[in-house]
């Protein structure tokens, strides 16, 4: 990225926070650039999306905005850079994605480490109009309405979120109308998050603490590390430092699902990624992760992704077929 772009992102960011209250404290020493783009809703909501690389480990506190009773919904290192020109780009890393959801009244912390990349979509969207936007069903979300509440949720990301967070930030732009065009992805993206949220069964039901929140991802991230073998118990109870119970709960509360479903499905969710871009077979796949038995690893596929290997192959490559027609034709 050049001089020139570099400083017209960072303009269109001091404009941004300007608009929604917020202040920098010397983001810039550690962060360049890459592209960002905001918009701002006031006083419903405020979106922005764009890439930056990280020259030093830091950490940034939320802050209260503009939108005094905002909820933060962030969408981590879900979509790619495209057209980075970076010789030691093999030598960077790309942190793991996620999606998050916090309120803005409880500061929260977000750790950068240096020589990473990083992409997001943010959405900051006030309690009350998101409320009133779910209206019967704003029920089955009572939790993310306390300002009181110390929620703190991570969500799987889904096809639908994947494909909605790729639109807002790679697709064309409109020509016209552009804040109403983001406006309205925006909330697509948030209703394809609630639609997986209204799965879960008593969200955000204890207050967190940090510690217990820190304690939580450390046993998160040894899952994430050895995806062809699962922990032990014992294991996660000595990362977490707290019992069985206590560990099980708030792991359930933060990402949705018990530990050990949550690990078969990412162990699914990286074997489908190894049948769609790698290529390999459905006996590689399920051997890279760890299953002697084809038969048991079809049928935990099927769980988790919803439909057997096979047939998920052959429904890929059966888009792509139909997706290279239609350029060609």
């Amino acid at each position: 990225m050049n001089t020139k772009d570099s400083l017209l992102a960072d303009s269109e960011i001091l404009q941004f926070t300007d608009k929604v209250g917020l202040t920098l404290d010397k983001e810039f020493e550690h962060l360049q650039v890459n592209f960002f783009k905001g918009f701002v809703f006031l006083p419903e909501m405020a979106i922005h999306f764009g890439s930056f690389y990280a020259t030093n480990d830091f950490t940034r506190l939320t802050a209260t905005s503009a939108i005094s009773d905002g909820i933060g919904f962030i969408f981590h290192n879900i979509f790619e850079v495209d057209g980075i020109c970076d010789p030691d780009k093999s030598n960077r890393i790309a942190t793991s994605p996620y999606v998050r959801i916090f309120p803005y009244s409880i500061s929260q912390k977000i750790s950068f480490a240096k020589d990473t990349w990083v992409t997001h979509v943010s959405i900051s969207i006030s309690a009350g109009y998101l409320k009133n936007f779910l209206k019967e069903e704003s029920d089955h979300f009572q939790f993310l309405f306390d300002n009181t509440h110390s929620f703190w949720i991570e969500e799987l990301m889904t096809d639908d979120i994947l494909r909605t967070v790729n639109e807002i930030v790679k697709k064309e732009e409109p020509g016209s109308m552009k804040s109403f065009y983001y406006k309205i992805k925006a909330m697509e993206l948030l209703f394809y998050l609630f639609e997986s949220l209204r799965k879960r069964q008593n969200a955000g039901s204890v207050k967190l603490s940090h510690k217990e929140i820190d304690a939580v991802y450390r046993v998160r991230d040894k899952i994430v590390s050895s995806l062809s073998q699962s922990s032990s118990i014992e294991e996660l109870k000595q990362i977490a430092g707290m019992n069985e119970l206590k560990l099980r709960r708030i792991f359930t509360q933060v990402f949705g699902m018990g530990i050990y479903d949550y690990y078969q499905h990412l162990r699914m969710k990286e074997a489908a990624r190894l049948l769609r871009e790698e290529n390999v077979s459905v006996s590689e796949a399920g051997f890279q992760m760890g299953f002697e038995n084809l038969g048991h690893f079809t049928k935990v596929f099927e769980k988790h992704i919803g439909m057997k290997p096979k047939k998920y192959v052959q429904s890929f490559r059966s888009t792509n077929t139909k997706l290279i027609v239609r350029n060609e034709g």
